[in-house]
């Protein structure tokens, strides 16, 4: 690549952790955070699971300590917490020292609210505030005003892959000359539209989700937040940073297929891995571990198979798992948490498993890892596909 993009931060939230220690330590005991609706009201309490986060939209923001006249939304708290851990991490003092930028991304934006009073804003004026924290920009101009960056900030919103593509879009940036540092990643709540629409779609497990399962029956939705910090490689030297990996590829591909389903060939995930392998310089021989996008529904699961073993031959793909069965499906956050996932399994030389899994998929010879495996780990490929068939592939490297 002609910058080198390190990074030097990351951040997480999550159903199975407040922190990225916290995360680590669930992956690491096989400890899953999907359970029963608690945090909101729905109808499909009960019937449904899902990875939600047992801290209240009261207890976050007191958790951040924002003043109580706020119209700050799910979606931007998780966010600021994440943010805020991935600054921290990367030893950061004064946020706005760099040409520095926050490219985040979301699907719900402020719905967990907004849906709340749809009806009822003109009998409750007190609620309209919480019109302007409806739509998807809101929440990154929030995350920037709560770390203090007076710099570019914007938002990125592909459904699933939207926090790679967030990713995708800092690393051009510092490629490219336009800035020396970018906070990106991603962030969702959970909302009742989008457990309805799931649910609509028929996509939704009753149960547990089984990525890669020949009895796979579909997806938990969850809610999380992870950003990470790219800096230059001139920024690094200057400021004598560690660096945890560096972003050394990536791709974007649309299949243009259908509203909500992967191509059966898995055109689209094939191209983006191709891409990614093609910017990164590396040899496919050489990604030592692939964290699958595996959302566990019989669509994406079939498709993502066929374009893994297009792109490394029959026998030949990698070792692989889906961490979607610890936190469930988290929208356009997911690509930033598996980012947060797959520099801990370089770091920590680690191959998380993909809890659940029972049966082989019939339609070929794919077994993920199911426990957890020491394993030297130079490079991760990384997978994030998502409606409307934008489908996008990170590697990480180790440093």
């Amino acid at each position: 690549m002609g910058h080198k993009i390190a990074i030097t931060g990351m951040g997480i939230i999550s159903s199975v952790g407040n922190n990225v220690e916290e995360n680590f330590i669930s992956l690491t005991t096989g400890r899953h955070g999907i359970s029963e609706i608690q945090m909101f009201e729905s109808r499909h309490a009960g019937h449904i699971k899902t990875g939600e986060i047992k801290q209240s939209n009261e207890e976050l923001v007191q958790h951040l300590q924002l003043n109580e006249d706020n119209n700050v939304t799910r979606t931007s708290l998780l966010g600021m917490i994440a943010a805020k851990e991935a600054v921290e991490n990367a030893g950061i003092s004064d946020i706005n020292a760099f040409r520095t930028g926050l490219i985040s991304s979301t699907s719900v934006g402020g719905m967990d609210i907004t849906e709340k009073y749809f009806y009822n804003y003109e009998d409750f004026p007190e609620k309209q505030k919480y019109i302007d924290a409806h739509d998807a920009g809101n929440s990154s101009l929030a995350i920037a005003d709560y770390l203090g960056l007076k710099g570019m900030v914007s938002t990125i919103s592909t459904a699933c892959s939207s926090a790679a593509n967030a990713i995708m879009m800092g690393a051009k940036l510092i490629k490219n000359g336009v800035l020396d540092r970018v906070i990106v990643g991603g962030t969702d709540s959970l909302s009742k539209f989008t457990l309805n629409g799931f649910n609509t779609l028929m996509i939704l497990t009753d149960s547990y989700n089984t990525p890669f399962d020949q009895n796979r029956k579909g997806l938990n939705l969850g809610e999380a937040a992870a950003f990470l910090v790219l800096e230059s490689d001139e920024v690094v030297k200057k400021e004598d940073k560690k660096v945890l990996a560096y972003l050394s590829g990536y791709g974007n591909a649309n299949d243009a297929h259908h509203q909500t389903a992967s191509s059966e060939n898995g055109q689209g995930a094939y191209l983006a891995m191709q891409q990614a392998l093609k910017v990164s310089g590396i040899d496919k021989e050489e990604i030592n571990y692939i964290n699958v996008h595996g959302t566990a529904t019989p669509n994406n699961d079939l498709s993502e198979g066929i374009a893994m073993i297009r792109i490394f031959g029959e026998g030949n793909v990698p070792e692989f798992s889906s961490t979607k069965a610890f936190t469930g499906h988290t929208l356009a956050a997911a690509a930033g948490i598996e980012a947060v996932y797959s520099i801990l399994a370089i770091q920590h030389g680690i191959i998380f498993p993909n809890l659940n899994f029972k049966t082989p998929m019939e339609e070929f010879n794919l077994v993920p890892v199911t426990e957890l495996r020491k394993k030297n780990i130079n490079h991760v490929l990384s997978n994030s596909f998502g409606f409307g068939g934008n489908c996008s592939t990170l590697i990480f490297s180790k440093p």
